[in-house]
């Protein structure tokens, strides 16, 4: 039995490797096992476009436990967009540098304390082609007027964190892996795990 981690993205599975460490499973992703699962992010939240992940995944690999996790920037004053469009929120052929520029232009203007934004990730488990349990976590902050640093990917340089006086990109990975939303949601599906292989 293998935990396969349903994303081919490297720079993301790097952080999940390493918050899942030590545990008693081999962790492989979908690059790691040449696979190019169509997987349709058409969800109406970050559950639901999780869970289609991990039951594509499943349904091709149904003896091997399937974690997906969809994530992304909620802010405040934009009713809470990008939120599941995050990846693609300047349109078709998006990139990290036009969603950050799409964004900050929004903002334009807007005062600090309207700002406020937060990062959330909802994890799902699968095996069998069902789902076992669903894993969250969120950090908050605010949207910078400019990119930040040069460390991370996606909306890392414009999220700042108050308590760091850093946006995530300017924070080390190690840190960010102790406070990330991807990074707190895969700690409780570890937790979670240790115990499910323990009795299974």
């Amino acid at each position: 039995m293998r935990l396969i981690i349903a994303t081919k993205n490297k720079g993301k599975f790097r952080e999940i490797k390493r918050v899942l460490k030590g545990i008693k499973v081999k962790i492989a992703s979908l690059d790691d096992l040449n696979e190019n699962i169509r997987m349709r992010e058409d969800g109406k939240s970050f559950f639901e476009n999780a869970a289609k992940k991990a039951a594509a995944v499943s349904r091709r690999y149904p003896f091997d436990l399937v974690a997906a996790d969809d994530s992304g920037l909620e802010v405040k004053y934009l009713n809470n967009r990008p939120g599941i469009l995050s990846k693609r929120y300047s349109g078709k052929g998006s990139t990290d540098l036009k969603n950050n520029s799409k964004l900050l232009k929004e903002l334009k203007g807007v005062v600090r304390k309207e700002r406020k934004a937060k990062f959330r990730c909802v994890v799902v488990l699968a095996y069998g082609k069902s789902i076992i349990k669903k894993f969250e976590g969120g950090v908050s902050g605010y949207i910078s007027s400019k990119p930040l640093g040069s460390g991370g990917f996606g909306y890392d340089p414009v999220f700042y964190l108050p308590s760091y006086k850093k946006s995530m990109a300017q924070i080390s990975f190690k840190k960010k892996n102790e406070i990330s939303h991807r990074a707190m949601a895969f700690r409780k599906l570890k937790k979670y795990l240790v115990k499910y292989l323990k009795s299974n």
